[in-house]
């Protein structure tokens, strides 16, 4: 049994003062008491997941950022990733997971929603483990006490229609078959593990098609609590050409030909029609949003308050990392709304609210949701997955409550994470995680192979 104390914490009936939480043996939390005296400085909030991320796009963060010789776009800007992930291998990719992991945990995440395509040699050949990938960022999770939701990613083509792979896409590459091989090894691989929950995702309606997924979906026998996660609409061209050959726009074929429900993500989302986001919404789907990445590639910004006004969950996630911030993605979440409607406190919910508790409300709930995750909330029987805000911190001291969640995000790029514990146990502490070094280190080491290969 473990036991914290601290002046302050977020609880689902609000805020409470002198809050002692204990935490079981197996990592959930077992009782709460409030108005407990003794109390350290501290706020706890709930640990929020981080719903989209593409481990290895780590380790070229900001090597994207030279003008090519025509119109950049993500067309080209996914070229310049696809050269880049040629010479990854395990190792790398562990090593990248890793660094990757430390930086999400002492921002403030507690869990990630790993949506992994990387899954063969650079000649499409396969690891003696079907899985390997997959499997080294989870053992990355492991190594530094992230929560994790493996997201082994079923990609069979090239383009809409069943088009055929590229030479550059042929490492990410499965029938069905060989995907649920990937599927069932990371399914072992993490029984008896509760940080750990193995759900899917479609890369995306280009790279699938509706009998390829539908014999995936089919051959599951969880679906009703298996996460499943996909890229839909979020570049006009690929609306257009969604439109060309079927007819539909992406998020509508979607829906016609899949039972979307609360177990899907869709990921960014970012270009739907008024019935679209009201369609989305009422299904109970999360919305996956990277505001980071969305800007970084000129995606667009989505129909947030008109979906969040229909009921519409959503979560964050940092996608290509090239910011491993919470606070930065719902900043700019807010922000991109203000510059939409020329206005102020978009995503309050409502008037005399605060904007960042709204936010972080949301995206701590939706994240918990995507990610199939039994967490979210500081409440009994919940995972002791939690965050500790330093309150004598100059972005924070001298707020309360609301306060420090609006001060948090909206008041500049310091971090006054303190504390971070996953499954009860304190993976940061003070700011700092046990293998820090080490994991930097191996990061280091690894950057310098492959830019010598490269």
């Amino acid at each position: 049994m473990n036991t914290l104390h601290l002046k302050s914490a977020l609880l689902p009936s609000g805020w409470a003062r002198d809050v002692q939480i204990s935490i079981a043996d197996d990592g959930n939390i077992s009782d709460i008491k409030t108005g407990i005296a003794g109390a350290t400085e501290g706020c706890l909030l709930p640990g929020m997941a981080n719903l989209h991320s593409h481990a290895h796009q780590r380790a070229m963060a900001g090597l994207a950022e030279r003008a090519g010789d025509s119109n950049d776009s993500f067309w080209t800007w996914r070229t310049t990733m696809y050269g880049f992930l040629d010479a990854i291998d395990p190792g790398h990719l562990n090593a990248i997971a890793a660094q990757l992991y430390l930086e999400l945990l002492k921002s403030g995440y507690t869990r990630v929603a790993e949506f992994q395509y990387l899954h063969h040699q650079t000649d499409g050949s396969h690891h003696e483990n079907i899985a390997e990938m997959s499997l080294q960022t989870l053992e990355a999770a492991r190594s530094t006490g992230l929560g994790i939701t493996n997201l082994p990613v079923h990609y069979q083509f090239g383009g809409f229609g069943g088009q055929p792979i590229s030479d550059q896409q042929r490492r990410f590459a499965n029938n069905p078959e060989q995907f649920l091989a990937i599927v069932e090894s990371l399914e072992q691989a993490g029984k008896q593990d509760q940080n750990v929950v193995t759900g899917i995702a479609a890369h995306s309606l280009r790279a699938v098609t509706t009998q390829s997924f539908g014999e995936v979906l089919a051959a599951l026998s969880n679906t009703e609590a298996l996460p499943i996660h996909i890229h839909i609409a979020e570049q006009t061209k690929e609306v257009d050409d969604c439109i060309t050959w079927s007819g539909s726009r992406p998020v509508e074929y979607l829906y016609q030909n899949f039972d979307v429900n609360k177990n899907w993500c869709l990921i960014h989302a970012t270009h739907m029609t008024e019935g679209e986001t009201i369609d989305v919404a009422r299904s109970g789907a999360v919305a996956g949003l990277c505001p980071t990445t969305e800007g970084n590639l000129g995606d667009g910004f989505f129909n947030a308050t008109q979906y969040i006004e229909a009921g519409g969950k959503l979560g964050i996630g940092s996608d290509s990392h090239i910011s491993t911030s919470p606070t930065e993605e719902l900043r700019w979440f807010e922000y991109g709304q203000r510059l939409v409607h020329r206005s102020r406190n978009q995503l309050s919910g409502g008037f005399n609210r605060s904007t960042g508790r709204n936010l972080f409300d949301i995206a701590v709930s939706g994240g918990a949701q995507a990610c199939g995750h039994n967490s979210g909330a500081i409440e009994v029987g919940k995972r002791a997955d939690f965050v500790v805000l330093d309150t004598e911190h100059p972005l924070l001291c001298e707020r309360q409550e609301d306060e420090l969640l609006d001060s948090w995000i909206f008041s500049g790029n310091e971090n006054p994470v303190r504390d971070v514990y996953v499954g009860g146990k304190r993976v940061i502490d003070n700011g700092h995680h046990a293998n820090e070094d080490k994991i930097q280190q191996q990061f280091r080491s690894t950057l310098k192979t492959l830019r010598t290969i490269r």
